[in-house]
């Protein structure tokens, strides 16, 4: 199964960030053959989050994942952002662009429509059982790109997003 997690920077956490990249990178390296899409989202230069939908066995393995995050356990997120989805890559290959998430109240899932282009990834943010549809989240080239794709959502926020991996 495919899980979208996204860790929201608590303010002012740069310098703690910065201080344990290293085992940031460490505990991802663990699960490296398991991404799918991953990256930071900042605004200008200031990081903001980061992104990272992984294939894994059960929505236990993904809390686990999220909350044992190296950053996490030492504060520097206020808050992360668990679902289960159903990534599709498009073929777009932008390296940097924008994350886009929109939220609804919770319906039945029936499948999302087709995306439209400038979209490097996409997917449906699902209950764990599949069947609830709560939201979407998308990764764009352009701004307009994800908010486009985002439409039917009535809460939607966009960040400035960078493809992740160590270099």
């Amino acid at each position: 199964m495919e899980f979208f997690c996204y860790h929201r920077d608590r303010v002012g956490s740069t310098a703690l960030r910065g201080a344990m990249v290293e085992e940031h990178w460490s505990y991802m390296d663990r699960f490296a053959a398991s991404l799918v899409a991953r990256g930071p989202t900042f605004e200008g230069d200031v990081l903001t989050g980061s992104v990272h939908v992984v294939e894994l066995p059960d929505a236990a393995a993904a809390r686990e994942f999220a909350f044992d995050e190296p950053c996490w356990q030492a504060g520097a997120y206020r808050d992360v952002l668990v679902r289960r989805t159903q990534w599709q890559r498009p073929g777009g290959t932008a390296t940097v662009g924008f994350l886009g998430i929109g939220l609804a109240d919770p319906a039945p899932y029936d499948g999302l429509p087709v995306p439209r282009p400038g979209l490097v990834g996409f997917g449906p943010l699902l209950s764990d059982d599949g069947r609830l549809l709560l939201g979407a989240a998308v990764l764009a080239a352009t701004e307009s790109a994800a908010r486009d794709a985002l439409t039917r959502f009535p809460a939607v926020e966009v960040h400035q997003w960078e493809r992740g991996g160590r270099r």
